[in-house]
């Protein structure tokens, strides 16, 4: 297989693994809002484990590691399909959604929102 074709592999998985981590992200609000505590946790689980991933991997994606072998780009979306604001400010946004949805469900949780 081609450098390119290695690449263009590399970061359709690294999109497909970062929706995956996005949806999660959203359905942890909207679980907690219709009472599915038992989904918002599990889902809350599921990301952090991404995040013990990516600080065990210096607070990067393995998979941009896995990428970097194919080219010598290093803009910051060359290991994924997506523009490049979102891949600047990934962490920051969804970090930010994450914290923002996991603290939203739990109120709801212990009942301080109803």
């Amino acid at each position: 297989m081609t450098p390119d074709k290695s690449l263009r592999l590399v970061k359709l998985l690294h999109t497909v693994v970062w929706c995956f981590f996005v949806v999660c992200i959203i359905v942890i609000p909207i679980a907690g809002y219709v009472g599915r505590f038992d989904l918002a946790f599990g889902f809350t689980a599921i990301v952090l484990i991404e995040v013990l991933i990516l600080l065990l991997n210096g607070f990067k994606c393995p998979l941009t590691g896995i990428a970097a072998r194919f080219t010598d780009d290093r803009s910051d979306n060359f290991d994924i399909y997506w523009p490049v604001w979102i891949a600047r400010h990934n962490k920051l946004i969804f970090g930010s959604l994450f914290l923002a949805g996991t603290v939203y469900a739990l109120a709801r949780w212990v009942g301080w929102l109803s």
